[in-house]
């Protein structure tokens, strides 16, 4: 079965009233229908051929076109039962070829077990809807599974998160979390326009690159767990977040001190060089 011509509203929709399905806001659900920002997008993976590539929710497959006529191999994750039963058909051939293959499902319940049967891939994409956005993005971090380059459209909301630097409003837990394992940067702006249906937010795409000297400290687990901590209320200052956190006030006055940083600062504007240190000193305090 042939796919829509994917920069055309009208034909996406003929498909869909064809097979009588109907969008679902809950899934976030909108198309990329400007050719060009598919391929900018695609073009920032820097695909060879035969490289692993997992795209998350890929729709009526218009990324998914881009990326297997790249010579990929890929994996897509999709939730929606109707649109995996779709781009199985539009894309039989490479299937059959063993360089397409669909995880249904929600991404957050099977990456990590498709992970364990098909081991680390190259590179990571997808159109991400708000609501999982981060919690994706900070899961396969937190588990220590890093891409080698990640290429992902969000809400421009997430992405200023995703860059933002220390002293900012945007800058958060998810930040720091985003910038210890990867180098971000901003890629290109997608108005509402380049989307069908159009949503009613901007999008911005981003582009990680994986850090050659990750994890830069003693114990990922401690410095998730800290910097976490240190941001889980922002109106108050280091001190008194990780005084709840270790239970110990004279322990984070003491931790704080020998890290270097004055105990009434508050996290957003602590440098990452600073959080990493301050995970060292409580990792030596345990």
């Amino acid at each position: 079965m042939k796919h829509p011509d994917y920069n055309s509203p009208a034909e996406l929709k003929q498909v869909l009233d064809a097979k009588g399905f109907s969008m679902q806001k809950k899934f976030g659900q909108n198309f990329l229908i400007n050719e060009d920002a598919r391929r900018r997008l695609v073009d920032a993976l820097e695909l060879t051929e035969g490289m692993k590539v997992w795209e998350v929710g890929p729709g009526l497959g218009a990324m998914t076109n881009t990326i297997l006529e790249r010579g990929a191999d890929l994996t897509v994750f999709e939730i929606d039962r109707g649109f995996a039963s779709l781009i199985s058909e539009f894309f039989e051939d490479y299937n059959k070829k063993g360089s397409f293959r669909i995880i249904e499902g929600d991404v957050m319940k099977t990456w990590k077990g498709h992970f364990k049967e098909a081991g680390q891939p190259d590179r990571f994409f997808g159109n991400l809807p708000y609501n999982i956005a981060a919690t994706i993005i900070a899961d396969t971090i937190e588990n220590n599974v890093r891409f080698d380059k990640c290429v992902f459209t969000v809400q421009k909301e997430v992405a200023q998160r995703m860059c933002a630097k220390p002293g900012t409003s945007d800058y958060s837990s998810f930040s720091a979390l985003c910038q210890w394992a990867y180098d971000v940067k901003p890629l290109l702006d997608l108005a509402g326009g380049n989307f069908w249906p159009k949503p009613n937010v901007d999008s911005r795409a981003v582009v990680f690159t994986k850090k050659a000297d990750f994890p830069c400290c003693k114990n990922p687990a401690t410095f998730v767990k800290v910097q976490r901590a240190l941001f889980s209320s922002r109106r108050k200052t280091v001190r008194n977040n990780l005084s709840q956190y270790l239970k110990n006030n004279d322990l984070a006055v003491a931790c704080l001190e020998k890290a270097g940083i004055d105990i009434m600062k508050r996290a957003e504007v602590l440098t990452l060089p600073e959080l990493l240190k301050l995970s060292d000193v409580i990792e030596d305090s345990k």
